[in-house]
């Protein structure tokens, strides 16, 4: 990290980073999933655990696309970027609910396939893997999404979901080869039915995903506890008589404030300049992840 960055920059690059280490995780775990998966699908006879299998393999290509994300929002403000990359961030959770929607389609298909021609009963040792592959799946998923809360990441919190969903989908196989080992040749189409309510329930967070991460792209208001957070800070600094306008957006891993302050009309043009680099630096260095501050004087 440049050691040269400013404490308020270096914090969100440090963010940034964390993200992508937890990311890079994620890819590891999952390619150890898909082995397991795809291999005991094919040896165990079952079908669902090999399409198990194969949408973890698209999920680690899922999870490069967000570890660009992170490295990208990583970056300091440039020239062509004053403001940061951290809209990277939000772009990147954005084409992930997209993936995440595309497999819900992927998985419905093929669940309805599977119940128009149901395949050989499955093996009853299939069920130990999906029981193994649903505890490690909610496992991670927890820690990504407590992450992504402490960060405020969009793009964790997509990841944290499509895991829960890989988690959900594995469930549904677990039920599904349970009625059809239990019931025999008669229920085989059983599993079917359980991936295609799977199906349903990834696609309505991949559009969840997509909401969220759409409205930080168009840059919807923040929540007002935040806001109101931003104007006591700005308040309290000695010199500043009122507060006017108040608008912040997220970027990426951090906020941006752009804030109206009052000041004492006879003050002069140096001293209530003065005032407003308190009012930045102020925010700045508060615990609301503020990145960039623009303050404008008005007379009072």
């Amino acid at each position: 990290m440049d050691p040269d960055l400013p404490a308020h920059h270096a914090a969100t690059v440090d963010r940034a980073l964390k993200g992508a280490r937890l990311i890079v995780r994620g890819m590891a775990l999952n390619a150890v999933l898909a082995l397991i998966k795809v291999g005991g699908g094919v040896l165990g006879n079952a079908y669902a655990l090999v399409a198990d299998g194969v949408e973890s393999l698209c999920d680690i290509a899922i999870s490069i696309l967000i570890w660009a994300g992170f490295k990208w929002a990583a970056r300091p403000p440039d020239r062509d970027h004053p403001y940061g990359h951290g809209k990277a961030e939000a772009v990147a959770g954005l084409l992930t609910a997209l993936v995440v929607l595309g497999a819900g389609v992927g998985i419905g298909w093929h669940a309805v396939n599977e119940i128009r021609d149901p395949r050989r009963v499955p093996q009853w040792w299939t069920l130990l893997i999906l029981a193994g592959v649903v505890a490690t799946k909610v496992a991670f998923s927890w820690r990504l999404n407590e992450v992504g809360r402490d960060t405020e990441s969009t793009a964790l919190g997509a990841e944290a979901w499509h895991h829960l969903s890989d988690a959900m989908t594995s469930a549904a196989a677990f039920i599904g080869i349970s009625i059809a080992v239990i019931g025999g040749p008669g229920y085989a189409a059983a599993d079917g039915w359980a991936a295609l309510v799977a199906a349903a329930v990834i696609g309505f967070n991949g559009i969840k995903i997509f909401m969220r991460a759409l409205d930080e792209v168009m840059d919807i208001a923040v929540p007002d506890k935040l806001e109101n957070a931003v104007r006591a800070i700005a308040a309290a600094v000695p010199g500043v008589a009122g507060l006017d306008k108040c608008r912040v957006r997220k970027s990426g891993l951090s906020y941006l404030v752009d804030i109206q302050i009052r000041v004492d009309a006879n003050m002069s043009v140096r001293d209530g300049h003065g005032i407003a680099h308190v009012v930045k630096d102020t925010l700045l260095a508060s615990r609301l992840r503020v990145s960039d501050v623009t303050v404008h004087v008005e007379p009072k």
